[in-house]
């Protein structure tokens, strides 16, 4: 049964959609069955996969309305993965289902249906506690969080970590964070290495070793419709997503034997 990974933070600009993105293209490549799921407004990880938000004959927003089943939905991205499409319809979606019984298990029961297809379900979230987000919470066995090491970062971490333990409680009692990655990392600034050294002090294995450095290809990937693993590989940025995708792959199998 396939893993549903959540990347979520309710800091917006930490590198949510970048970091999905190049999961499930790092995922696809190690090879394994991944499927992305666009549950952002924004479409950004639909466009970044080389898929034209604008042109969907379905998408995310019906599957949550219950219009059409996840399957039909679903499109296949250049680089290899599933795509689970979303865009600005998503936020009608969000309104609409506001005063429906058991609104938050929508994607949870969509999803139900596709788990033994696939390895890996990543589901990009907005950068906002939304109806959306309580979706993806509701459905994933567990949540990355992309952070920036910055002053701030910590109490959104802080405020996402109770968020989490209230939901276990109310929505999804199997949830807990996966990992928590660095992103848009810079070794020369004195800050990010300490806050980096405080996050690892606090969490300890919950952080995962692989960092996300600043990286100008990683920046500019997503304008050609690409991952940077399609884009470029061998860049810093490649080789750190390719990275945390092997991370994340070791961390699974070493939970399995344990289990075995």
């Amino acid at each position: 049964m396939g893993r549903i990974i959540a990347i979520a933070n309710q800091k917006g600009g930490v590198g949510k959609t970048t970091t999905a993105v190049n999961l499930a293209a790092a995922l696809a490549a190690t090879p394994r069955k991944v499927l992305l799921v666009d549950m952002d407004p924004q479409g950004n990880a639909t466009m970044a996969s080389g898929v034209d938000k604008r042109e969907l004959e379905n998408s995310s927003c019906e599957v949550l309305l219950a219009e059409c089943p996840a399957a039909a939905a679903i499109v296949r991205a250049p680089e290899g993965f599933d795509l689970l499409p979303g865009n600005i319809d998503l936020t009608a979606a969000e309104i609409r289902l506001m005063d429906e019984p058991a609104r938050e298990q929508r994607l949870k029961n969509a999803l139900a249906p596709l788990r033994d297809q696939y390895d890996y379900l990543i589901i990009d979230c907005p950068p906002s506690l939304s109806l959306l987000t309580l979706n993806a919470l509701a459905a994933a066995d567990g949540v990355i969080v992309p952070m920036q090491c910055e002053y701030f970062a910590l109490e959104g971490l802080s405020s996402l970590v109770d968020t989490i333990n209230a939901l276990k409680g109310k929505l999804n009692p199997a949830l807990e964070i996966e990992g928590i990655v660095r992103t848009m990392f810079d070794v020369r600034n004195n800050l990010a290495n300490a806050v980096s050294g405080e996050l690892t002090k606090h969490f300890g294995d919950k952080v995962f070793r692989s960092i996300i450095p600043r990286n100008v290809r990683l920046a500019e990937a997503p304008s050609h419709g690409q991952s940077i693993v399609g884009y470029d590989r061998a860049s810093r940025g490649g080789i750190a997503y390719l990275g945390l995708a092997g991370e994340i792959v070791r961390r699974e199998r070493k939970v399995s034997k344990e289990m075995a």
